[in-house]
């Protein structure tokens, strides 16, 4: 009885741990799968940012040397007084002003030296009728020479007057000659065409000779002195393009006139000049004594180039963001050259086939993960694989219908 009784208490029991073991078996096919899915797409990475590729590419680039330096004048003249204690009663010209040449640029006064002339004059008639008397006196003397009427002492005196008279003749002539040199100078003329650069004439100023009045570039032509390395210069050829550009933006084409046949030997540099097309205007872009910069034309290469936006500058260097295999990137230090348009010269740090972020680029980091825009699409066919059943679908399986 007690064993029958011990049987019928423990049945219930079984029964009730049957069932709850059935309900959390329940719950394990019903919420497992879902928590999975909730795992899994919680732990899946996000792209940082949706990105577009291109890979380098080869162009021709030219060469080009930069340099600077100062722009001066090609000649510059010095323009003064020959004349000595004369006054300055007119200046015609001011700085800026272009001149031709021949032109004159001011006036001494010539008063005195127009005395100085007329007694000049005089001094030459007075000589040239002293040498006619004194040629007469020689004349008669040469013919009475041999008759013995006058002693080789008194013909000797006549010719010797003669040749006196023809010297002082001469002397006169030189003497007026000078002062009327002395009249040419009371006028300063340009000695050939240029620019006034600078000017020191004062009206009503006594100057004397050697005074500088003014300063002239000579036929208004400037040319750029440029500093190069001496390793530089065996790149450099005479009559080579160069292109200067002035401090305001302006740019002018020269030729390459000489190049300095020594280096400064502190500096290292040497310089080359640069002739500069000629020009006059008073608002002229590039002035003699200013500075300005430039490159010489040296031929084309070829170089690998990029877009301007795929490279990135940060802390000062040049960086490109690789696109790896796991559509993650890697941030690359590359060495960048010259430029042409919007593409830029890779010197180091990529090769020809490899993909580069061209979009967005500045956004990323090294490691990122990002969804490329023109991606090649996978050409795999799309079948249908088995897939293991879950336990839902076993017990679904299972189920009556």
């Amino acid at each position: 009885m007690n064993k029958l009784k011990t049987t019928m208490q423990t049945k219930p029991l079984a029964l009730a741990l049957l069932a709850a073991f059935a309900l959390a078996a329940a719950g394990v096919m019903l919420y497992s799968p879902a928590s999975n899915a909730a795992d899994e797409k919680k732990t899946a990475p996000t792209p940082a940012l949706t990105v577009s590729t291109t890979r380098p590419q080869s162009a021709t680039l030219p060469l080009k040397l930069t340099a600077n330096g100062n722009v001066a004048a090609w000649q510059e003249a010095s323009l003064g007084s020959e004349s000595t204690g004369l006054r300055l009663t007119e200046v015609r010209v001011n700085v800026g002003d272009v001149v031709k040449k021949g032109q004159v640029l001011a006036v001494f006064s010539a008063d005195t030296v127009n005395a100085d002339v007329a007694q000049a004059r005089a001094a030459l008639a007075e000589a040239q009728a002293n040498a006619a008397e004194a040629q007469a006196n020689a004349k008669r003397a040469r013919a009475v020479q041999a008759s013995g009427a006058l002693s080789e002492q008194q013909v000797s005196q006549y010719l010797t007057a003669e040749q006196t008279a023809n010297a002082r003749i001469a002397s006169a002539r030189a003497a007026l000659a000078s002062q009327q040199l002395r009249l040419k100078y009371t006028q300063v003329v340009a000695p050939d065409s240029g620019v006034i650069s600078a000017r020191t004439a004062t009206v009503g100023s006594v100057v004397g000779a050697g005074t500088e009045l003014f300063r002239m570039i000579r036929q208004g032509r400037l040319e750029w002195r440029a500093e190069v390395t001496a390793a530089e210069l065996k790149s450099i050829r005479v009559g080579s393009t160069a292109t200067v550009k002035a401090a305001n933006g302006s740019e002018l084409a020269g030729k390459v006139r000489m190049i300095a046949p020594t280096v400064d030997p502190q500096t290292r540099s040497a310089l080359v000049y640069v002739d500069l097309p000629p020009d006059t205007r008073s608002n002229a872009p590039f002035k003699a004594g200013m500075f300005a910069s430039g490159h010489f034309e040296l031929g084309t290469s070829s170089a690998l180039t990029l877009p301007q936006p795929a490279v990135v500058v940060r802390d000062g260097f040049p960086y490109v963001f690789r696109l790896n295999a796991d559509s993650r990137v890697s941030q690359l230090k590359v060495q960048t050259g010259r430029r042409l348009g919007d593409r830029v010269e890779i010197l180091s740090g990529v090769t020809a086939q490899m993909p580069v972020v061209l979009s967005g680029a500045g956004f990323l980091n090294d490691g990122d993960l990002v969804r490329v825009a023109n991606a090649v699409p996978s050409t795999a066919p799309a079948t249908a694989t088995a897939t293991a059943p879950t336990p839902a679908q076993r017990a679904s399986a299972q189920l009556p219908h």
